[in-house]
């Protein structure tokens, strides 16, 4: 399925407001409801929009700090990668976990109350990982910017 402009117009406003009512939608995007809705809905059905969720305020979750972890593994054997992988997404602090090129094997992004917290869930969690030889923390001091926009 090939996107047009209007599938363009349709997903760069549903990313922004999740929650737009099909009429709100149809009058920013130049569609009568129905052809909209029909749209929306191709959209879904292809893959397109994965789903619609609620974003958090972490300040308001007393979750306002996040660390960026590296974590380098003990071996690069599948069975330790799988290992590590499924246990690392049951670790409810941590949202994202990314296979790296370079010199760490994994960066988790991981959300804290503060640093006494983040010394908690890295040594009852992190550090118990399988296949975990060593970790490199990083704070964050500041949000510059963030987005779960993509460039539609």
């Amino acid at each position: 399925m090939s996107l047009d402009q209007t599938d363009h117009r349709i997903l760069r406003v549903l990313q922004k407001q999740g929650r737009i009512s099909n009429a709100e939608l149809s009058e920013k995007v130049n569609l009568s409801p129905s052809a909209c809705h029909r749209r929306v809905h191709r959209l879904e059905t292809a893959g397109y929009v994965r789903d619609y969720v609620a974003l958090l305020d972490p300040r308001k979750m007393n979750l306002p700090t996040t660390v960026f972890v590296e974590i380098t593994l003990s071996a690069q054997a599948d069975e330790v990668l799988d290992a590590f992988e499924k246990a690392v997404a049951r670790v409810p602090h941590v949202l994202e976990c990314h296979l790296m090129a370079g010199t760490a094997d994994y960066i988790l992004k991981v959300v804290v109350a503060d640093t006494d917290d983040f010394a908690r869930i890295h040594r009852q969690q992190l550090a118990r990982l399988p296949g975990v030889a060593q970790m490199q923390s990083s704070f964050a001091l500041r949000t510059v910017f963030k987005t779960t926009a993509l460039p539609v």
